[in-house]
């Protein structure tokens, strides 16, 4: 596989976008088994409802994982240096997220070259959910 190099990335530069399906019940509780994370607000319908939320929610880890795929899928993970994430907004069952990456400024780190990446989770509706902002050295 082939990965960027610094020389050959340029500012404003996309990366491949990750489009994911609908979020569904089995999705929430898949991650809730690979991660740890029971709380129930994201797979119990009767908490998710007594605690004044319509249905149950996706993770906010899970959305921060699928932005994470956008920069694995792109360069080598080990080639990460910092990785941070604002939730903006609630992913809700049948919200179908794309997830995007641009680089947005190239610059030396630590004495890497590196670039800083600016990510971001939108659903269908066009309401982003998360943003995010990355650290990746290139070769």
């Amino acid at each position: 596989m082939s990965f960027p190099t610094f020389a050959a990335v340029q500012v404003g530069d996309s990366l491949p976008d990750v489009q994911l399906p609908p979020v569904d019940r089995t999705t929430l509780a898949l991650f809730a088994g690979a991660s740890g994370d029971h709380n129930p607000i994201h797979i119990d319908l009767d908490f998710a409802r007594r605690s004044g939320m319509p249905d149950v929610f996706a993770q906010g880890m899970l959305g921060m994982a699928w932005l994470g795929r956008v920069l694995t899928g792109w360069a080598p993970q080990g080639r990460l240096r910092r990785y941070s994430v604002r939730f903006q907004g609630i992913t809700h069952l049948g919200h179908a997220m794309r997830c995007t990456g641009r680089v947005a400024e190239k610059l030396e780190h630590h004495g890497e070259a590196c670039v800083r990446v600016e990510l971001s989770s939108v659903n269908q509706h066009g309401q982003v959910r998360i943003v995010g902002d990355a650290l990746v050295a290139l070769l």
